[in-house]
């Protein structure tokens, strides 16, 4: 029998999205932590994965609470307060959660994985003293994985919300519940998915945050957490094609206004790359690159990132809608 999550009208009118940064930190990391190859997201495993284990983020705390199947503890999910949260804000979350939630998140997931390791033994006896060392693991983790990439990832995410906005304006909420996901149907006002423990209204608070994602794989993930709302967590529309090269974009009239050699820095930028990289590929000298990149950077085209002794550049939303106008 497949689970089943009832509601009422008032649940249906507070049915919202969110575009969740810790969402994406813990299933790419799942993702990653794996060691399985992957037909759309391989570019970027093999791009981060020698960065996340070079900064010794594969045996740290996110390895004991994100394991590589099974359950994630709940209270790394904070309920997004708005449409599209910081990393800061749910970081504040995670650090702001009960002493008692996050026992028993504990304690859940070592009745499913065995004996708790002593990172989180620690965080079950003194949980105020360690979720700060969990959210510094967070941020370290977040800026050599996801905050490079996070342009691109969040333009996906944001074009699927808007597709689900329009069939919620055009055909209604049970529409859009019906059609979200292959595993889930919606009839006689209950929400139904396929192969997952029960659901209830006593074991959820009001309403549905729905969380499109890049790195869920096929499945519909849950959190339900009273008394906050109940997130359902779903791929997103476009992931096929998030890693895709796409056409290169007309640079001449971009060149007039920035430059030839930031407008190549720019198009170069498709994955990011570090100075010594960027010069490798371009023929400028690192002390060019490096000029043209801050100039870059403080126009807001472009966005640093540490990556051990390196540092990684990337472009912005700015500049990814910059190279799309230009592109035939």
């Amino acid at each position: 029998m497949p689970a089943e999550l009832a509601f009422s009208a008032t649940d249906l009118a507070l049915v919202r999205f969110a575009v969740s940064p810790m969402w994406e930190v813990g299933t790419s990391y799942r993702l990653l932590a794996s060691g399985a190859t992957h037909p759309v997201h391989q570019p970027w495993i093999q791009q981060v994965r020698p960065r996340v284990a070079a900064a010794g983020l594969d045996r740290g705390w996110l390895a004991e609470l994100v394991p590589r199947s099974g359950y994630v503890a709940d209270f790394l999910n904070p309920a997004p307060a708005g449409p599209a949260p910081t990393l800061a804000q749910e970081l504040a979350g995670i650090r702001a959660a009960p002493a008692s939630r996050v026992r028993q998140d504990l304690e859940r997931l070592a009745d499913e994985q065995g004996l708790l390791g002593s990172r989180l033994q620690a965080l079950h006896a003194s949980p105020q003293d360690r979720l700060a060392r969990v959210t510094e693991e967070i941020e370290a983790y977040w800026e050599l994985a996801i905050a490079p990439y996070w342009a691109r990832i969040r333009a996906v995410l944001d074009a699927d919300v808007f597709h689900r906005a329009r069939q919620v304006a055009e055909h209604g909420t049970g529409h859009l519940l019906n059609e979200l996901h292959p595993s889930a149907s919606w009839d006689d006002n209950a929400l139904r998915i396929a192969r997952r423990r029960a659901l209830s209204r006593q074991s959820a608070g009001e309403g549905l945050l729905l969380i499109p994602s890049a790195f869920t794989g096929p499945h519909l993930l849950t959190r339900l957490t009273p008394p906050e709302p109940p997130q359902l967590a779903y791929p997103a529309r476009g992931i096929g094609a998030l890693w895709e090269s796409r056409p290169a974009p007309r640079t001449d009239a971009i060149a007039a206004v920035l430059g030839r050699s930031r407008t190549r820095l720019l198009t170069e930028l498709d994955s990011p790359a570090s100075t010594t990289e960027l010069a490798r590929r371009t023929g400028l000298s690192p002390a060019g690159v490096s000029q043209y990149l801050t100039a870059l950077r403080d126009a807001g085209l472009v966005s640093a990132h540490r990556a051990g002794r390196s540092v990684l550049y990337a472009r912005t939303s700015v500049a990814e809608a910059v190279l799309s106008a230009a592109r035939p």
